[in-house]
């Protein structure tokens, strides 16, 4: 069964800015006459350009907010009003994608300079073209380098390149429960580890074990909680976590001692005699009352 929409917000017809979706498309950049694929929802693009798949990468659809920031700005725009089930096509100037090249972002280090950063200071740590710097705050490539100096560019990595891409919305999301997992893909990502429960005016979240002590879960979860709210309109929005204590291990018990054939009976409890000392004693009694019938009793008389 199709999920219920909301009233007046159509599964199909045109999108609108702020419209969760889902979304394919293959977005290339052309540069110096090359082409290079920047991103695709499909598998057999990215192997025909060679792109190796990361880890956790998956490919398919993806969810995706009209109009938000995961591509351009002037991407995004380009998405608003786009039929749903048709597929299309837009090339984008620099100024409309990543921005224009400015040549006063790269700078002139020496390599002293350099070699005082952090991330230079690490064991296994190697300097060459491509390189990524953090300086100041700010993320460089290392674009040329001598023995004394080395020029860090700190534009956008696709500034100054033409963008083409093509795009094809699939559908509105419009379940609630897809919207949540909607918002925690775009704003966090492993939506699908994530138990997600809504009833009425109330969302629950439960975390799965790696996003409990994870700092980019800490991160998201303000933005996670604002997008809920502007998607869903919730009155609550709950967040569990949930840890069990480990049962604890029972030790074995040590088995008592096997019993010594040999040993000695303890001594019977106040003073009374034992078993060996009660049969001398019964025998004694007996030798004395045989001693005693041998001879005529005197009484004192007698005497």
């Amino acid at each position: 069964m199709a999920p219920e929409a909301h009233p007046g917000t159509p599964v199909h017809g045109v999108t609108e800015a702020g419209d969760l979706v889902q979304i394919e498309y293959d977005l290339w950049s052309e540069v110096a006459g090359k082409t290079e694929l920047l991103d695709t929802t499909h598998e057999e693009v990215a192997q025909k350009a060679d792109v190796p798949k990361s880890e956790g990468r998956t490919w398919g659809p993806r969810p995706h907010q009209i109009g938000g920031d995961y591509f351009p700005t002037g991407i995004e725009n380009a998405l608003v009003g786009l039929k749903v089930g048709d597929e299309v096509e837009r090339e984008f100037a620099p100024g409309d994608a990543f921005g224009e090249r400015d040549p006063k972002l790269i700078e002139l280090f020496s390599m002293r300079e350099i070699e005082r950063l952090p991330e230079m200071r690490r064991e296994g740590a190697h300097l060459d073209l491509g390189t990524v710097l953090t300086i100041e705050g700010r993320r460089g490539r290392v674009v040329s380098m001598t023995a004394a100096r080395v020029r860090v560019d700190f534009n956008p990595p696709f500034a100054g390149r033409k963008v083409r891409g093509t795009f094809k919305i699939l559908e509105r999301i419009v379940d609630p429960v897809a919207q949540v997992r909607a918002v925690l893909e775009l704003q966090y990502g492993r939506s699908s580890e994530f138990h997600v429960e809504h009833h009425d005016k109330s969302i629950t979240l439960k975390l799965p074990d790696r996003s409990k002590f994870d700092i980019a879960w800490m991160a998201a979860k303000p933005r996670v909680v604002d997008r809920l709210r502007t998607h869903l309109h919730p009155q609550t929005i709950r967040i569990v976590e949930e840890y069990e204590t480990p049962a604890a291990e029972k030790k074995d018990e040590p088995s008592p001692p096997a019993a010594s054939t040999d040993q000695k009976e303890p001594a019977s409890p106040l003073g009374s005699p034992s078993k060996a000392e009660g049969t001398k004693a019964s025998g004694a009694s007996k030798g004395g009352s045989k001693a005693a019938s041998k001879g005529p009793v005197r009484s004192p008389s007698d005497a």
